[in-house]
């Protein structure tokens, strides 16, 4: 239908007519209120209305209730969930049982993604020493971090709900398995804004070649304010898409530009209230902003060349290496949580690339050095003390031999395991050289300080200042929380 036609119906329909009427006198009712309101009347964003300065400036910094011990998170996620009987929970116990059937008392009740029937036990592929002054187990697979582990407290007895990689994924990074609520990242800077109005405050990059398998929804913004999700950057070509003026294309221009577009998202906002037009607003803003500081913070070319040697990084490939440099350049510039993904930890043994003592050991090299370094760095640096790092999978994996429909795979692997895994977290207010939680003998089941995905979410938003109980967002009429209703702070590793 064309526009003249649509035009003319829309002047003669009683339809038309009738809901043109309400629309009319919706806004007689809030003429008072809107002749108040001046946009744009020398300062950006919508002025009257009721609106706080949050509400003209979603992203400004805020104070939390109470006094954090850390200020900004960078968070490493394992996508595919790496084997903990490989890295930190070393059984000696296990490896006297190689090759051997499974007690069918750890398999009667329980599900697996792949394991059918009765499946032999794996013993340790890698070997294991204590190292450090807490002596810590750490597998040869990680020589550089082996140097390290006193700055870390690991969690060895961390459990889940989900078996599968899409829904476990969620759940560990919005606290649920099903679609629809904010991701961790968005919380945080919903709840603390960012302290530099140059840059995202919740910042997303990836390595591996494949984003996680929940997709993009891992640092969505739920039914949060849409200016809270992650913003993905590349350390391979053009770090944001568009970043780049067209030719012929000035900065003056694009800021004109940019006023225009914005004053109509003013006038609609005017016209509806919807929130998602401050949203807008700010995101172009922000775009324009981002265009200054962009360039130079993701630029890992001009860095020293001992730190290119620390991290192993590879400059202009997408490499996990060139991510945890640039984390820490982003949280030195005021982001304030950094999400790292690095895909292909999904260790079944159908193929080389998925043996434990072949594709995963090399995904051990890719990430050993420069999850070290970061560590390292951000100490001499001092910004250690006010950081957050955590490192994890999704879900761990089994004691057993994988098989599927009864038959041993050809290589070494493990199926997916919900009942425990290892966590580790390091930084601001984190008890260093400590370990917390024990499985059994095997490896299979946690014994001791079992910590669940909303415990781990609760000591998280404790340490950034914040009662997980309290820290709520007002949604389809009831109150919403990270942690959902549960949750315990696992006070046995904070200082």
């Amino acid at each position: 239908m064309g526009e003249l036609e649509l035009q003319r119906l829309q002047k003669q329909t009683r339809r038309h007519f009738l809901m043109d009427c309400v629309s009319k006198m919706g806004g007689l009712a809030l003429f008072p209120l809107l002749n108040a309101c001046q946009i744009g009347s020398g300062k950006e964003g919508v002025q009257g209305l009721n609106l706080s300065e949050r509400d003209l400036n979603p992203l400004a910094s805020l104070a939390p209730p109470f006094i954090p011990k850390v200020k900004s998170v960078i968070y490493l996620h394992m996508a595919g969930a790496p084997s903990q009987l490989e890295l930190f929970d070393y059984k000696p116990e296990l490896a006297k049982y190689d090759n051997q059937p499974c007690p069918e008392s750890m398999l009667e009740g329980r599900k697996f993604a792949f394991i059918r029937g009765v499946p032999n036990l794996l013993g340790p592929v890698a070997k294991f020493s204590q190292h450090g002054q807490s002596g810590a187990w750490v597998s040869d697979f990680l020589p550089h971090f082996s140097k390290v582990v006193d700055e870390v407290a690991f969690l060895k007895a961390v459990h889940t709900d989900q078996f599968n990689h899409g829904p476990a994924q969620l759940f560990m990074h919005t606290g649920s398995p099903r679609l629809g609520r904010p991701s961790l990242g968005s919380w945080v800077t919903y709840g603390l804004g960012t302290e530099n109005q140059n840059l995202p405050g919740f910042v997303v990059l990836t390595s591996g070649g494949k984003t996680p398998d929940a997709g993009k929804s891992v640092w969505g913004s739920g039914f949060l304010p849409s200016v809270y999700q992650g913003v993905q950057c590349r350390s391979k070509g053009d770090p944001v898409l568009y970043l780049q003026d067209p030719e012929g294309i000035s900065r003056d221009l694009k800021k004109k530009i940019i006023a225009t577009i914005n004053e109509i998202n003013k006038e609609e906002f005017e016209k509806v209230g919807d929130p998602e037009i401050l949203a807008r607003i700010n995101q172009y803003e922000m775009a324009y902003r981002m265009q200054i500081d962009v360039p130079e913070i993701m630029n890992i070319n001009d860095e020293p060349e001992y730190i290119h040697e620390l991290y192993g990084t590879r400059p202009g490939e997408e490499a996990f290496a060139n991510n945890c440099l640039l984390a820490r350049k982003l949280v030195e510039k005021g982001v304030r949580f950094v999400q790292l993904y690095d895909w292909g930890w999904d260790s079944h043994g159908t193929e080389k690339d998925t043996a434990l003592d072949l594709g995963f050991r090399n995904k051990c090299r890719e990430i050993d050095r420069p999850m070290s370094a970061l560590l390292l760095d951000l100490k001499q640096r001092g910004l250690l003390e006010d950081t957050l790092v955590i490192w994890g999978g999704e879900f761990g994996r089994t004691p057993m031999q994988e098989n599927r429909e009864g038959k041993t795979m050809g290589f070494k692997g493990r199926d997916h395991h919900v009942e425990a895994f290892t966590m580790w977290m390091a930084g601001g207010g984190i008890k260093k050289g400590t370990s917390f939680g024990r499985t059994d003998d095997l490896g299979f089941s946690g014994i001791e300080g079992r910590v669940s995905v909303h415990d781990i979410h609760a000591t998280i938003l404790q340490l950034l200042g914040f009662d997980h109980e309290k820290f709520t967002y007002d949604f389809q009429g009831r109150p919403f929380r990270l942690t959902d209703v549960e949750g315990e702070i696992i006070k046995e590793i904070l200082a």
